[in-house]
């Protein structure tokens, strides 16, 4: 019998035989943890957005995607920090299998028991994202959270983006999908270490030729994967090898005014390499011809086709512009051939002060009749004699 139980029964006893009564309503020393709904605050398997019986691959896959998208140097929000480190918790815990345990059975006082009992503290956030991606090659480009060693970037993923010339004049969010590289999610459990491995295909042989003599040689080895380590051939954790093909939908924001050539940058969502930062994705906008508009750089041109009437008498047509509404060109004297009309402000927004708008150049062109008969001939003259005359620059 235990000491605490052996004490309190003697206390028990004591005051059985008192005068004293009193109501015991004796609660258990064990209570079983009841398991949280998703939606509750606090649940771990909440904070990665994944149910209890979630794999340890499914952990992994929720714990990549959530840290990238809230760590603090490339979400500038201000709640971004708090939730790293609830997500940070979160994967630290249900990850490791007795911890996990532990949680599903008692809940968080379990783990504060576990914990002390052990003498631990919970891990730093940063050193927990440190350590998961140290595995998939490290995310050294993340300033100032530990002194993680620099390591090269994956080369960019670049793609073209249509977008029409309405989009650049409203602005627009573009909504696309595209397939990228990534790494096996279990990768760290099918690499070995093996100091040879100098980089990516890279295996160093030293060969002692002779007292003091020393040769090395540099060969290619495709089981390298990264300085120090080595991919395990035919490894059941990565079936597909080192990479699978990602499918994954983001939004493309296009800002008024942009202009072909122009780039939008998705930061780490690019290929994936072992011993590499993951590589950005960038997507190059591309006008896309119009019916109407030549574009040169915030004016915009258009040819307009008159009839010879119409250059001698003058005109007054209109048309709906990119923003819908309607523009309005009018003429009363003599119009040339060639003559441009310019209308202030109706070209494209400017970059950086979309209030302020280039503007539209409409070149005139004149369409002449094919033939005239006498009689339209002899009327021509009668109304253009004594009229005077000039030549168009």
């Amino acid at each position: 019998m235990g000491v605490i139980t052996a004490r309190l029964l003697a206390v028990l006893g004591a005051l059985a035989l008192s005068d004293t009564s009193f109501d015991f309503n004796p609660l258990p020393l064990f209570i079983p943890f009841a398991a949280a709904e998703p939606s509750q605050p606090g649940n771990l398997y909440a904070t990665l957005g994944l149910k209890r019986n979630a794999t340890t691959t499914e952990i992994k896959k929720a714990y990549r995607k959530l840290s990238m998208k809230f760590h603090p140097d490339k979400n500038k929000s201000p709640d971004a920090e708090a939730k790293f480190r609830e997500i940070s918790y979160a994967y630290e815990v249900l990850s490791n299998a007795e911890q996990r345990k532990v949680y599903d059975a008692q809940g968080h006082a379990g783990l504060e028991r576990l914990k002390q009992g052990a003498g631990q503290d919970s891990g730093h956030p940063f050193d927990v994202f440190s350590e998961f991606f140290g595995g998939f090659g490290g995310f050294g480009g993340f300033g100032g959270r530990g002194g993680a060693r620099e390591i090269p970037q994956a080369p960019s993923t670049i793609l073209k983006l249509p977008v029409t010339l309405e989009q650049l004049y409203d602005g627009a969010s573009l909504d696309f999908s595209f397939s990228r590289p990534v790494l096996c999610i279990n990768a760290d459990e099918c690499m070995m270490k093996k100091k040879d491995c100098k980089g990516p295909g890279i295996r160093i042989i030293t060969q002692q030729m002779g007292p003091g003599f020393i040769v090395q040689n540099q060969i290619q080895d495709d089981s390298c994967v990264d300085q120090g380590r080595a991919w395990i051939q035919g490894c059941k954790e990565c079936p597909s090898g080192i990479t699978e093909m990602e499918a994954i939908e983001l939004s493309a924001t296009v800002e008024r005014g942009m202009q072909t050539g122009e780039k939008i940058v998705f930061e780490g969502m690019g290929e994936n390499r072992i011993g590499h930062e993951p590589g950005d994705l960038v997507l190059i906008v591309e006008e896309l011809p119009h019916s109407r508009y030549t574009r040169r750089g915030n004016d915009l041109h258009m040819t307009l086709r008159i009839d010879l009437m119409q250059a001698l008498v003058g005109f007054k047509l209109e048309f709906n512009h990119l923003d819908k509404k309607k523009v309005q060109i009018e003429k009363s004297s003599v119009t040339y051939d060639g003559e441009v009309i310019k209308i202030k402000g109706k070209g494209m927004p400017k970059r950086g002060n979309t209030a302020l708008f280039g503007d539209l150049l409409v070149t005139c062109k004149i369409k002449y009749p094919k033939k005239l008969n006498e009689k339209q001939k002899q009327l021509i003259k009668e109304a253009l004699t004594g009229v005077p005359m000039e030549f168009s620059n």
